[in-house]
């Protein structure tokens, strides 16, 4: 079964649309990262799936719930790390915690929660209106957790944190997925999205453009990624621009650089160069996933997410049940 699947799923507020003709798939166990330049439509698509926003058209499951009819069955199996994770200023973080699996009634322990997000013994028992942004992340997603989710869905969930917190935080989603819990990773930091994800979909205007695996998304698209060789002397006839998706080539006097634009070029080039030249190195980029990026969205940058244009935020109770 799939975790998340969506058909044909619309969601339009009077003349704007939102999010148009959907369809996504994220299989079970993988991460699965969700990318799109600011008004995308990624907010509007989280908080459908969340039951929060009701579906123009289309359908929605979620662990085999629909999204529409059984939203309560989805909201309890899945955690919520929300963007703008708003805190109860006079509530301690512990306390925070305790709420959240009141809400999901579950039983939790916050304390080993908190440990596994890393949020300090001392910190736990303060009001957590004195927490840093950092703090206030490590706790929205304790409260994701409570309950052992099936689905995590992780909105932005590197806010905040300093590079040590981004490293726990990955460590944590690894831990996580290969206890068999799903997540859905949507960030604009997009390195954070490169080091964790299986597949990335990228949604612009509404509407998905590209979704696959990093390797195939960088077969397709149509911008170079550099293939460089150094060798002893550069042979007198050397003919790679022949070769199916080289792009160009650049010739020192002992270096030889090609941009390709199939990974299979870059096999060929190696190839061909060995053949007649004595290779001493050979240095090969991928293209980066902020290329990959631009080239879908062409040229938008990749922006913190925020609600669409005319769909209403997701309610600060909403964001501390982590995931209710």
């Amino acid at each position: 079964m799939d975790a998340l699947q969506t058909d044909d799923l619309t969601k339009r507020f009077g003349d704007l649309t939102a999010v148009e003709a959907l369809d996504l798939t994220v299989r079970d166990g993988e991460v699965f990262g969700f990318l799109g330049p600011n008004g995308a439509g990624k907010s509007t698509t989280i908080n459908t799936l969340l039951g929060f926003l009701t579906p123009s058209s289309g359908s929605a499951t979620v662990l085999g719930h629909d999204v529409e009819t059984e939203s309560l069955a989805v909201r309890e199996r899945v955690g919520v790390l929300p963007e703008g994770f708003t805190v109860y200023d006079r509530l301690t973080g512990r306390e925070h915690v305790a709420y959240a699996a009141d809400l999901k009634s579950v039983d939790a322990d916050p304390d080993r929660l908190l440990d596994r997000v890393g949020l300090e013994p001392e910190a736990r028992t303060r009001a957590a209106g004195g927490y840093s942004t950092g703090m206030c992340q490590r706790l929205a997603l304790a409260c994701a957790l409570v309950g052992d989710p099936d689905l995590l869905i992780l909105d932005e969930p590197s806010s905040g944190l300093d590079p040590t917190g981004m490293g726990e935080m990955r460590d944590l989603i690894r831990a996580e997925v290969a206890s068999g819990t799903t997540v859905f990773f949507s960030s604009h930091i997009l390195s954070e999205v490169e080091a964790v994800c299986d597949r990335v979909g990228i949604l612009v205007d509404g509407q998905l453009a590209a979704t696959g695996s990093l390797a195939a998304l960088r077969d397709e698209v149509a911008g170079g990624a550099p293939v460089s060789l150094a060798v002893d002397a550069v042979p007198d006839s050397l003919d790679l621009a022949s070769i199916d998706g080289v792009q160009s080539v650049e010739l020192g006097a002992e270096e030889i650089t090609c941009e390709v634009t199939r990974s299979a070029a870059k096999i060929e080039v190696i190839r061909r160069v060995d053949a007649v030249a004595e290779v001493r190195d050979v240095v090969s980029e991928a293209t980066s996933l902020e290329s990959l990026f631009e080239t879908y969205t062409g040229g938008e940058r990749v922006e913190s997410q925020a609600s669409e244009s005319g769909a209403p935020s997701e309610p600060p109770a909403a964001a501390t049940e982590g995931g209710r």
